[in-house]
């Protein structure tokens, strides 16, 4: 196929994206690789709904989550017929006045997307790549591995559903069977249900219960628990004590961190033999009123999150990747190393994010584990990722692998 036979084919199939393209055509596209001499001709824009692979239950603080949630993408196409595509929010009169700037006025391989172009950060990331011909992990160094540990972040309170008649712990167990089915080895439970949904004896105690159940159901799968700041400092001591032989792999924001509760949190650990890591730095009350470095997360949160790391009292950062940008990320890795900080960016609830993640684990390392939101978004094909043995493995294609298709969307291969 001749390479004007080739771009009038794209535009022809429009909802399927360059790579796909590329592969289906066999060939490697001849533009040019220099970023600045491609301009962006064209943006389009279509929305995409999340479907999870079953309907999700509450957590401690909010009520069932359903199936997923609908968000825009936009597709960036320059005049050498190169086509990049991302997540991006804004509203149409933010990004349409891109259109006829230079790629590399934009975007910088070795550091990311310019402030002036933030809203197309993803995109751009993706763009980038499929000129360049190379994966996004390899845009930011490909200095980890690219099979990196994943977990099903989508073990919600569904043991509290349907309200008329409840099924039970049973519920929690067959959810992390069929995610367990589907190639994940680790499980993050939602606990607190004493906060909101039922009496805090009862609540405590059923969060024992799922905990215990689900431990001896997978006895060698990490089992991780997020209280969504839904207990009381005593009250989470005593959750820790009654499960300390359940081999915690990690505990997050079991309640409002503050340095005192952390301290007897530690140290009630210590006593008690659970080695699980301390995780934080997702829920706030307050942002930014601009973004800034750490994208809209407070100075004032960011300072004392690295206060109490400094101190011992919090292993993992869990800032949000689309909170701080792809691009603050990148800038920023280096100051969580030198804080001995590792990180697991908090991906919840859009689909396209573990990928993202994934590729940001493997480009730059220092990420602890993926948070894997089972199942797939409309009109986007996610196939060039695998997860098998609770690990995501990063493809080898240009950007970041993720491609629009006709109808149906198409999730990750088992």
């Amino acid at each position: 196929m001749k390479r004007r036979e080739f771009l009038a084919t794209a535009a022809a199939l429009g909802a399927m994206h360059l790579p796909g393209l590329l592969e289906a055509a066999n060939q490697e596209p001849d533009w040019p690789t220099d970023l600045s001499a491609h301009r962006i001709e064209k943006i389009e824009t279509f929305h995409s709904r999340d479907h999870y692979t079953r309907s999700l239950g509450p957590n401690a603080k909010r009520g069932p989550h359903g199936t997923g949630y609908s968000r825009p993408y936009r597709i960036l196409t320059t005049n050498h017929g190169a086509v990049g595509l991302g997540m991006c929010w804004p509203d149409e009169e933010v990004i349409q006045p891109f259109v006829g700037a230079k790629v590399g006025d934009l975007f910088d391989p070795e550091v990311g997307t310019d402030i002036s172009a933030d809203p197309l950060d993803f995109v751009l990331h993706d763009l980038a790549g499929v000129i360049l011909q190379k994966p996004v992990y390899k845009l930011l160094g490909a200095k980890g591995p690219t099979e990196i540990e994943i977990y099903s972040g989508a073990i919600y309170m569904d043991d509290l559903l349907p309200q008329a008649d409840p099924r039970g712990v049973d519920a929690v167990v067959s959810a992390c069977q069929m995610d367990y089915d589907a190639g994940y080895r680790a499980f993050k439970l939602k606990i607190g249900r004493g906060h909101r949904w039922m009496s805090r004896e009862e609540g405590d105690q059923r969060d024992i219960e799922v905990t215990r159940a689900v431990r001896e159901r997978f006895p060698d799968c990490k089992i991780m628990v997020d209280a969504n700041d839904g207990y009381s400092v005593d009250g989470f001591l005593k959750y820790v004590t009654a499960v300390k032989d359940c081999d915690l792999y990690s505990i997050e924001e079991p309640f409002e961190e503050h340095r005192e509760g952390l301290l007897r949190l530690r140290e009630h650990m210590a006593k008690v033999g659970c080695q699980a890591l301390i995780v934080d730095g997702e829920s706030r009350d307050t942002h930014a009123p601009e973004v800034w470095r750490w994208g809209d997360y407070t100075k004032e949160y960011v300072d004392r999150f690295f206060e109490l790391a400094n101190e011992g009292l919090i292993d993992v950062c869990i800032f949000d990747i689309g909170a701080l940008g792809f691009t603050r990320w990148r800038r920023e890795m280096p100051t969580f190393e030198q804080a001995g900080i590792v990180t697991a960016p908090h991906l919840w609830g859009c689909t396209p994010k573990p990928l993202y993640c994934a590729h940001l684990a493997a480009g730059l390392g220092n990420v602890l584990i993926v948070e894997g939101i089972p199942g797939v978004g409309d009109q986007v094909d996610y196939s060039r990722f695998r997860i098998a043995d609770g690990k995501i493995h990063v493809p080898d294609v240009p950007g970041f692998g993720i491609s629009r298709t006709a109808g149906e969307g198409i999730g990750p291969s088992v």
